[in-house]
């Protein structure tokens, strides 16, 4: 186990790298605003693109988590837990990844048919082995996702579901919010993947509204930042920088799920 000092030294040590890159990142942008400038000039209008489900990467200001792709085959509803399976009660549990165990709480009165799904997919079993398949190391956007079916995140091919539950009104998820990912401007596509966010984040609502949220990291958050996401945002060697968005440096595993 590791001691409190080191975690705490790895943690430090991931926000000063994390310091560095955004320096870097925003002489990037500065070098490159006159060529952006000129392309934008004698470019056409694309139009508005598809949300990222899996393959693309939204900024800062789009949706925090992906869930399943519009093409993903099986998107039947009547495969999606009865809501009353979370039983209007609190349940707590851990998840394991990476080997660090985070304690967990999730709400089954603010979000039934959220926290019902989740309670489902680790009774069955089915979080064992998944990945996490994205993890964003901006700012305010602090997310790592996981509980794809493919590790891509490209989709959910079982269910999917709705409506969203439990949205903060504020588009605030505080530090430890355990929420579930879906498709943009689709209230009915959430199904297995979810993220936990491990730093105050900000998601604008879109049409659809927010994200659900089925409870919270009660322990372990710390750790996990210092063992699995300082891990996750090590510096490309061919980039001299971090990734901001995208698959974890190293591979994320959940382990092991417990509820009760």
């Amino acid at each position: 186990m590791t001691s409190t000092k080191e975690q705490q030294r790895r943690v430090r040590d991931y926000r000063a790298r994390r310091a560095v890159h955004e320096g870097k990142q925003r002489r990037l942008r500065r070098d490159n605003v006159i060529a952006i400038v000129a392309v934008v000039l004698v470019g056409t209008a694309a139009g508005l693109g598809q949300w990222w489900y899996a393959d693309s990467q939204p900024s800062d200001e789009a949706a925090a988590s992906p869930s399943p792709s519009p093409e993903a085959e099986g998107t039947a509803t009547d495969a999606v837990p009865d809501p009353s399976l979370a039983e209007g009660r609190d349940w707590t549990g851990t998840i394991t990844i990476d080997g660090v165990e985070l304690g967990i709480e999730l709400d089954g009165a603010a979000a039934p048919q959220g926290v019902s799904a989740v309670i489902n997919d680790i009774q069955t079993g089915y979080y064992v082995g998944k990945t996490c398949h994205r993890l964003t190391t901006s700012p305010r956007f602090e997310v790592l996702q996981c509980g794809s079916i493919d590790g891509t995140g490209a989709g959910d091919p079982s269910y999917q579901y709705g409506p969203i539950e439990n949205a903060p009104a504020d588009d605030v998820y505080p530090a430890g919010t355990i929420a579930m990912a879906r498709a943009g401007g689709d209230a009915n596509s959430n199904g297995h993947q979810f993220f936990i966010v491990y730093g105050e984040t900000d998601i604008p609502s879109d049409a659809a509204g927010g994200y659900t949220v089925v409870g919270q990291v009660t322990s372990g958050l710390d750790q996990l930042v210092a063992d699995v996401i300082s891990a996750g945002t090590a510096v490309d060697p061919a980039t001299g920088v971090a990734p901001q968005d995208g698959a974890p440096a190293e591979p994320v595993t959940i382990d092991a799920a417990t509820v009760q």
